[in-house]
């Protein structure tokens, strides 16, 4: 009994024990009191897990949540809550697509979202096709910052880079408007290549030739070419082409490259094409000859190679033909009287083309001086062409390789042609017989050259023969004519023309307006031209100021002559247009933001990075977005039958009796150049 009894009140304290609260009368009091001596045991347990080192975080329930919620969290859930619909990712075709639909059509920024933006949002991993496309659109603009940021991502996804990517990277440093960062940048690119072993195909070496020619560096461009060689890799015109680009760019001995290239490719049996000719004549125009001496050996060695290369073809042919019959005999080339022979026949041939008469020609694959060899007096463009033989004996070569020419190369035969009305007539009786379709583009150099010999009647006359190729002015037209208003009233008549032509006037006219009226000393007129910039809210450029720059040291010099000399004859009348020259000068660079400022500072204002428009996106209702087509066809090109070329005689003619021109054709133009 006594066992059951002891046992009943075990089970009952054990109850009792495991309910945290029991009311009772009786047990209140004490069960109270175990409650807190719990809680405190609680608390003193949650401060010591705060600094305890075994513990990950706090446990302290009075942590509190922050009132601002964290800007990454925030992006994290988005980015787990908000999961694209398979329906809203594309295929990389498509995405292709878009890119190659935004850069069509120039629009560089948005091209550049799809990628950095639409394919992010869409949790889509970019391929190397997608960033070659990119790199390339950014090179073909001369975009080379963000070409090669491109390329710097595309390394870091791990994606693989290809023969293309370095050609494009190549192409943007060729474009790119500074030339030093290209030149750096190409170096970089050059030494990476050469880290990663990296063996550059014929395409890679075209890009790199032609980016170290555009940016200066003709050394490296021409080692390239060597290397081309040694590899035996297929050096085709491409190359060539490329090598007169980097001709092209020194322009004090740009012309003797050219030549040294024209006659390698004769030797390398490389035929040109119409790109060859059109950059050689670009080389004419922009190029001089560089130190004399350094010249006439150039010409001398041209002359000896073109003669020794055809000998030294004819003997390796009787070598290998020969090969089997001369055993035991010695090789032509180690015979000792082979060398004197060649020798021999090799200056005799040489002083038969110094003393060959007639016009000169530097151009064919058997070159020769004629008559003309004192190259003192070779300083411009035609008489270059005179080197060449003139515009006929162009064509004639270009005929002889089966090259056609095209409107390109008769724009840029006009602007090396003699500045005389015989030259230009028979270059349009020659644009008539080849019964080629001219460009607005022709039209607007001969109307420059004509204004740049000052013969703005002619220049005007230029519109009637625009007219009858069926053609319209566009806005390199009325800039050119502006070169020709020499007062207040021709340039109002222009820009009324413009008006009417629904044309638009910008600051490039302007600034050629601006240039007459400094060079002739109107106040007047430039103070016009000052008021229709600030009437049309345009934006002053770099040549404009400049201009005014200039016109204010004139007047500034012409003020203090005035003041030392006081009865000077005009005195009072100029002392009056200077000062409200002046005056509205001021007002006019305070209205422009452009008062007190220095030139270096001014320019620094107005002038617009190049790089700064690929960073904005095109705005609405641009041009291209309405009429994307419009943008890639070519340029109106018509036939001149019904310009009366017979008609520019007439005026020769006249021009002879009143002794203002010298009409001599570039064929039978008296030499110069004596030895």
């Amino acid at each position: 009994m006594s066992t059951i009894v002891l046992n009943t009140l075990r089970l009952f304290r054990t109850r009792l024990f495991r309910q945290p609260y029991y009311i009772s009368r009786g047990l209140c009091g004490s069960t109270t009191v175990f409650a807190k001596k719990q809680n405190r045991k609680d608390e003193f347990y949650n401060l010591e897990a705060v600094h305890s080192p075994d513990h990950f975080g706090t446990l302290s329930p009075q942590a509190d949540e922050p009132d601002t919620p964290d800007q990454g969290d925030l992006k994290e859930e988005d980015f787990l809550q908000n999961l694209p619909s398979q329906r809203q990712k594309l295929s990389v075709r498509q995405y292709a697509d878009m890119i190659k639909d935004h850069l069509k059509n120039n629009r560089i920024r948005e091209a550049l979202d799809v990628v950095e933006v639409r394919m992010k949002q869409d949790r889509v991993k970019p391929a190397n096709y997608h960033f070659n496309l990119l790199i390339g659109g950014c090179a073909r603009v001369g975009y080379s910052k963000k070409a090669f940021q491109l390329y710097n991502k595309m390394k870091q996804h791990g994606l693989k880079v290809t023969g293309g990517t370095y050609t494009s990277l190549f192409n943007a440093c060729a474009i790119s408007p500074f030339l030093g960062d290209g030149l750096k940048r190409a170096n970089h690119l050059r030494e990476i290549m050469l880290e990663k072993g990296y063996e550059p195909n014929e395409t890679n070496y075209n890009a790199m030739i032609k980016a170290y020619g555009r940016c200066g560096d003709l050394k490296t461009a021409f080692q390239l070419a060597d290397e081309m060689v040694a590899r035996r890799l297929n050096v085709a015109t491409d190359t060539i082409n490329f090598l007169l680009q980097a001709c092209i760019s020194d322009r004090e001995y740009g012309f003797r490259h050219a030549l040294l290239v024209w006659h390698r490719m004769h030797r390398m049996k490389i035929s040109p094409d119409r790109y060859s000719f059109n950059l050689l004549l670009r080389c004419v125009r922009d190029c001089q000859l560089g130190e004399l001496e350094t010249m006439e050996q150039t010409i001398e060695q041209i002359l000896t190679q073109s003669i020794a290369h055809p000998q030294q073809q004819l003997a390796t042919a009787e070598k290998e033909q020969n090969a089997e019959s001369v055993i035991g005999r010695r090789e032509p080339f180690d015979d000792e009287s082979t060398p004197s022979l060649q020798i021999t026949t090799v200056n005799s041939e040489l002083t038969e083309r110094f003393n060959h008469e007639g016009v000169p020609d530097l151009l064919s694959p058997t070159p020769h001086l004629g008559s003309l060899v004192k190259l003192g007096e070779v300083r411009k463009a035609e008489d270059r062409l005179l080197l060449l033989g003139g515009s006929s004996n162009v064509l004639a070569e270009m005929k002889r390789c089966m090259v056609e020419p095209d409107i390109r190369t008769m724009t840029e035969l006009l602007d090396v042609i003699p500045p005389t009305y015989a030259a230009e007539k028979q270059l349009l009786a020659t644009i008539k017989q080849l019964k080629l379709g001219c460009d607005i583009d022709f039209f607007n150099i001969l109307i420059k050259k004509r204004s740049m010999r000052f013969d703005y009647e002619g220049a005007r006359e230029v519109l009637y023969m625009i007219e009858a190729a069926n053609l319209e002015p566009d806005i390199v037209t009325y800039g050119v004519l502006a070169l020709g208003c020499q007062n207040q009233e021709e340039a109002r008549s222009l820009l009324k023309m413009m008006a009417q032509a629904d044309v638009r006037m910008n600051i490039q006219i302007l600034g050629a307006m601006l240039r007459q009226g400094c060079a002739r000393n109107n106040f007047r007129y430039v103070t016009e031209v000052l008021n229709i910039v600030k009437r049309e809210r345009l934006k002053p450029n770099e040549p404009f100021l400049r201009h005014l720059e200039e016109f204010g040291k004139v007047c500034e010099k012409r003020d203090r002559d005035y003041d030392a000399k006081p009865r000077a004859k005009g005195r009072d009348t100029f002392k009056m247009e200077y000062n409200r020259y002046r005056m509205h000068l001021d007002a006019w660079r305070e209205h422009m933001g452009l008062q007190g400022l220095a030139l270096d500072q001014a320019l620094g204002i107005v002038r617009d990075h190049p790089w700064e428009q690929f960073k904005q996106p095109q705005p609405d209702g641009f041009e291209a977005v309405k009429n994307p087509k419009l943008r890639h066809k070519r340029k109106k090109q018509h036939s001149i039958r019904k310009v009366d070329v017979d008609a520019i005689a007439d005026e020769d003619a006249d021009d002879r009796d009143d002794g203002m021109h010298k009409m001599v054709h570039d064929a039978t133009k008296e030499a110069r150049l004596v030895r």
